[in-house]
Parts: C-alpha cells; structure tokens; sequence
C-alpha cells in the first residue's frame, strides 16, 4: 500500500490511542476484542466475532465498522484474518432469537465466537456488555468499537460476516430486498413485508405490531 509518510504517521498515531487498553491488560496474557452485528435488524441472524491481534503488528485503518465503506471493511476483512493471532465468528439464527430474546442470543453469539479461539483469551474486551458464563477476565467499554482495536477488528469481521449472509438470503427472498438494507426496519423493508407478509427468515417477536396483507 503507497502512503504518504505523514499520513502514516497520522494513523499509527491513531491506531496507538485505540491500543490503551490492549496495552494495559496485555501482562494478564491474550487480549481479544468482541463485537456484533445486527442485534436490530428485523430479519437474519445475530452474528458476533472474537479477534485476538498480534502485538507486533499493526494492521492499518482499522476501525469501527461503521465508519468505513463497504470496499474498506471487505479489504480489512481479509487482512485480519490473515494477521490475527486468532478469531472466531458465532452466528445463532433468527428461530433462536425468537426462543431466547435478541439480548441472550447476542451472549450466545459472543460465547460461540470466543470459544473459536485458539489460543484461549485470558481477557475480553467487550463493546459495552459483560457476557454472562464467560469465565474469562471481561472489560465492558462503551462504544468499544471506537476505543480498542481489537473491539474494532472484531467490528468488522462481524459486520461483513452478516451482510454476505443477508446478501444470500436476498437470493432466496428477493421480494424484501435484504442485500440493500440488511433486515433492517427501512421504510422499503417495511412495506415489503406489509406486501408479502414475513418470510421465513424473519423475526416473529420483532413484528409483532406490523400489520400485513397476507
């Protein structure tokens, strides 16, 4: 990548001040960041990421997923992947966030993507929540995303994991237009499902008060 050398500087700069708390919990052992996406969305799945970051290594213009475009969070994607010590991705559906509520599947979601992790993280870094049974050290930051980069790394592996999952369910409902808005309560969305009624995919306690034609 060609960068201009103040340019540069200016973002490891940055990418130094979203390492605070990788720097100060780095002596308990592993540090991994956990974020998700689409606890809102009126369809689709819930999907959580766990990344541990190498120490030695930055990995540039990483940031809160959704301050970046679409091009950038797909190139960073695969470049955290491939620099990672390690990640997990946990992905619980939409049949069991209507079983246990969006909050609970979202813990589920962040335990399945931690217990990906290999090694083991001996501290989380949580975006604003504290995960019940997660037997680990846990640091809940508000507006994590924003403040760590691991909580942002995993920002942006969820978000992207979850968008191509949508962007597939659009192939199989095309009617609704998922690959445009992601599930989420659009006013497209929203007459879509008026039209066509809920698909299969949809979340049924999230509709409740939507009224349809079918």
């Amino acid at each position: 990548m060609d960068i201009k050398p103040e340019k540069l500087e200016a973002e490891l700069k940055r990418l130094e001040e979203m390492s605070v708390y990788e720097k100060e919990y780095e002596k308990y052992g592993y540090v991994c960041g956990i974020d998700e996406a689409g606890r809102g969305p009126l369809a689709g799945p819930v999907v959580a990421a766990a990344v541990i970051l190498p120490k030695d290594e930055k990995i540039l213009f990483v940031n809160d997923s959704k301050k970046l475009s679409e091009k950038k969070r797909e190139a960073l994607f695969e470049e955290i992947k491939t620099k990672a010590v390690s990640y997990g991705i946990g992905i619980v559906d939409h049949n069991i966030i209507d079983e246990m509520n969006i909050l609970q599947a979202t813990y589920e979601a962040m335990r399945i993507a931690v217990s990906k992790l290999n090694p083991e993280p001996d501290v989380c870094l949580n975006d604003a929540v504290t995960i019940p049974d997660l037997n680990r050290l846990q640091v809940p930051i508000i507006k994590g995303d924003a403040k760590s980069v691991s909580i942002a790394a995993a920002s942006i592996l969820a978000k992207v994991t979850r968008d191509r999952l949508m962007k597939g369910l659009a192939e199989d409902y095309p009617e609704y237009g998922f690959e445009k808005h992601k599930g989420y309560g659009t006013k497209a969305h929203m007459d879509a499902i008026r039209q066509h009624g809920p698909s299969p995919v949809h979340r049924k306690t999230f509709l409740k008060n939507i009224e349809t034609d079918k």
